[in-house]
């Protein structure tokens, strides 16, 4: 089987690269089509996946327009050249498109809700759409609802293995506290009339948080001068390690704060979207998140779990119940192709056959 591709985001690598790994052993083709957003063709690389890059994209949602066609006539191009079988995307309004006119099946994952301009340009041109089962929204009978969530196909301890030398690039010691901040650009789509944390809030809580312990600071946008000595400087693939030795994340990424807690860091999420976003239910029910999009109260919050002592064994412990009810998606997603459109027809007589995925302790 041929199979294409398109990455928007350095997440969907992560999302996708252990199910290509899978599927290639298998003997399946892929192309892979990939925006040259952040780090995300560095992680390409990294992991030795091939691909076309379609781009920087536009900012701006008239910018994001006039960049439909594009990408379109690019991933077109290639199409033809390569003859998919099946189109696969995180949301992908070009792959959607262009599989459209080759009239191949376009198969999407998603757990964004807010995100209204992606939904307009993708959803009528895909197949089937599988979200996380807190999923606000409902698309229909082309839908299908998985209890996980997409972190699983990366972090769970079948595809993740904590790397301790990530201490050293810290200049921490084993055992010793540290927080994670993260600062995002507020360009996507999605982020239109959303906000996070102020100026003067990044920097009340940077001089709040350095109190208890060592503060370290990935941004998008650039960082104020008296921000840069926190700036984190390590591999871009070392990040998840940052996170798992991390005794608490605060910030307003909401992909970076469901990571957090899957590997058993409390995440505060700060980005008015949280409170949009069905996914992170599960995480702020059980503790494991909690969404405050007022930056003093989040600040306050902060300096209440930093003095606790078991903080840390007690997120582990839940996050680990956590992994060990849901589904591995990654395996989900190669029986789901594998077996398409036959595997289609079988979730739509009994969904709860994806509990046949059930991650295994």
């Amino acid at each position: 089987m041929k199979i294409l591709i398109d990455i928007g985001h350095p997440a969907h690598v992560h999302y996708f690269r252990n199910f290509i790994s899978i599927m290639r052993s298998k003997g399946h083709e892929f192309l892979i089509i990939a925006r040259d957003k952040e780090v995300a063709l560095y992680l390409l690389d990294y992991y030795n996946l091939q691909y076309v890059s379609r781009g920087k994209g536009r900012k701006g949602l008239l910018g994001k327009f006039f960049y439909i066609p594009v990408a379109d006539i690019l991933i077109l191009r290639e199409s033809i050249q390569f003859k998919p079988d099946i189109f696969l995307s995180f949301g992908s309004p070009y792959a959607a498109h262009v599989s459209w006119i080759l009239r191949k099946p376009h198969i999407a994952f998603d757990d964004t809700e807010h995100a209204f301009f992606e939904h307009l340009l993708y959803v009528p041109f895909t197949k089937v759409i599988l979200t996380p089962k807190n999923f606000r929204k409902n698309f229909g009978s082309k839908h299908f609802f998985f209890n996980s969530t997409m972190d699983l196909c990366y972090l769970q301890s079948k595809y993740f293995h904590p790397d301790k030398t990530i201490l050293d690039y810290l200049k921490i010691s084993e055992g010793e506290d540290y927080v994670l901040m993260r600062f995002v650009s507020w360009e996507a789509s999605h982020d239109k009339g959303q906000k996070g944390v102020t100026l003067e809030n990044r920097i009340l809580a940077v001089n709040t948080i350095s109190k208890y312990c060592k503060v370290f600071i990935s941004s998008e946008s650039k960082l104020p001068e008296e921000l840069l000595q926190y700036q984190i400087k390590i591999p871009y693939e070392k990040m998840h390690d940052v996170l798992f030795f991390a005794k608490l994340y605060f910030g307003e990424s909401g992909t970076m704060a469901s990571e957090a807690c899957i590997l058993g860091t409390p995440a505060i999420n700060i980005a008015t979207s949280a409170e949009l976003v069905g996914v992170f239910d599960d995480f702020i029910s059980s503790d494991l998140m909690y969404v405050i999009p007022d930056n003093k109260k989040a600040i306050n919050k902060a300096e209440e779990l930093l003095q606790s002592t078991v903080l840390k064994r007690d997120s582990k412990k839940i996050a680990n119940e956590f992994i060990y009810s849901r589904i591995d998606v990654t395996e989900l997603m190669v029986w789901l192709i594998e077996q398409f459109p036959e595997s289609v027809k079988t979730l739509k007589q009994n969904n709860d056959f994806q509990y046949t995925f059930l991650n295994k302790v």
